[in-house]
């Protein structure tokens, strides 16, 4: 992030698609949209909830997605009790600001896409 205004730095500076292919990276990873949208659809959650509302995810590959949508700050950990050791992730306000996209490849998803059929 860049220091003097919180926003996240983009790899091709000066290009017109550069903001597109910016965000795509972020969110074009297979389970950060899916994550996101649980937690702008559940609220706050602890890892094994989250894990269980995000379908077919390992934990491995939960907590690297978690750490980076963190990281891009987009999510935040918080440490909700010492003994038992629990955390629980939630969106930031820059993270609730990805709804309208997610709402959108949610209904285009509904609106193009078809269940598979049995061969």
């Amino acid at each position: 992030m860049s220091e003097h205004d919180g926003r996240l730095e983009v790899w091709c500076a000066g290009e017109e698609w550069c903001p597109i292919t910016s965000t795509a990276t972020i969110l074009g990873r297979k389970w950060h949209p899916v994550i996101v949208h649980r937690l702008l659809k559940e609220g706050p959650q602890g890892f094994n909830a989250l894990k269980e509302a995000v379908d077919g995810v390992s934990s491995k590959v939960l907590s690297d997605s978690l750490e980076d949508l963190e990281e891009h700050g987009l999510v935040t950990r918080e440490v909700v009790s010492e003994k038992p050791f629990r955390v629980e992730y939630s969106l930031t306000e820059r993270g609730r600001s990805l709804e309208p996209i997610i709402v959108a490849m949610r209904e285009w998803g509904q609106e193009h896409l078809a269940a598979p059929t049995d061969a």
